[in-house]
């Protein structure tokens, strides 16, 4: 499938933020630059910037367009289906530096993983409008791909998003989701960094992604407090019930 013309700009813009041309705080070029440099409809240029907005990358100034983010922005695990995008994302706090150790079963399995073989471990913390803790999010990711995108082992977060930069260094893009919700009691580590008295139950969302061939490029697990896990849906029904 042809890339779009306002994909294409989004793309571009998401490289030059990741490369620092880009810091936080900068303002990018207005619609009215990117219309003329791309020789494209200044509906076209707005419409790769709110592409750019939505995966958390800029935000809207009044009255003087978009500009990189200073509070990165990370999505929940799981819900990453083709097409969807979720405005906007939760601001997180990366914690600690990515290592490599032992996954716990359910993870080696979701890898394809030998038993007791390392993978990369990177952490971060969803957080609530006031700052509080709302997810805590641990992303898998096996020596593959890992060694073919060396910058997940970075400390901080990575502006372009994981996923766009897994992409562009190792060819190998998600074709293929997989959620599993479950619900545990949280471990102690856990009840510490989301700030919850134990014994206290979490509601588990498990993402695994993989590739046009069925590798796997992630696994990662989503955890949130059962007082602030919610979900809702409208469907239509019969005439039945």
């Amino acid at each position: 499938m042809a890339t779009l013309k306002y994909e294409q700009i989004a793309e571009t813009l998401r490289a030059r933020i990741a490369e620092g041309e880009f810091a936080p705080g900068c303002l990018m070029p207005s619609g009215r630059d990117l219309a003329e440099q791309w020789n494209v409809s200044r509906a076209t240029a707005i419409k790769a910037m709110d592409v750019l907005r939505t995966d958390g990358l800029v935000v809207a100034r009044a009255g003087a367009g978009f500009a990189v983010t200073e509070t990165p922005v990370a999505r929940p695990a799981g819900n990453r289906r083709s097409g969807a995008r979720i405005d906007g994302g939760a601001p997180f706090r990366r914690l600690g530096r990515p290592d490599w150790r032992v996954p716990p079963a359910r993870i080696t399995n979701a890898l394809g993983l030998a038993e007791g073989e390392v993978a990369l471990r990177r952490m971060r913390l969803l957080l609530l409008p006031d700052g509080s803790p709302l997810t805590l999010v641990t992303a898998w990711f096996s020596s593959d791909v890992a060694e073919g995108a060396p910058r997940l082992t970075d400390e901080g977060p990575i502006a372009e998003g994981t996923t766009h930069y897994v992409t562009r260094q190792t060819g190998r893009g998600p074709k293929r989701g997989r959620d599993i919700t479950t619900v545990r009691l949280l471990s102690p580590e856990e009840a510490e960094l989301l700030n919850v008295n134990p014994p206290a139950g979490a509601a588990v969302v498990l993402h695994t992604a993989y590739d046009a061939e069925g590798r796997t490029l992630v696994a990662e697990e989503g955890v949130t407090p059962g007082r602030l896990w919610e979900t809702e849906e409208d469907y239509p029904m019969g005439s039945e019930f």
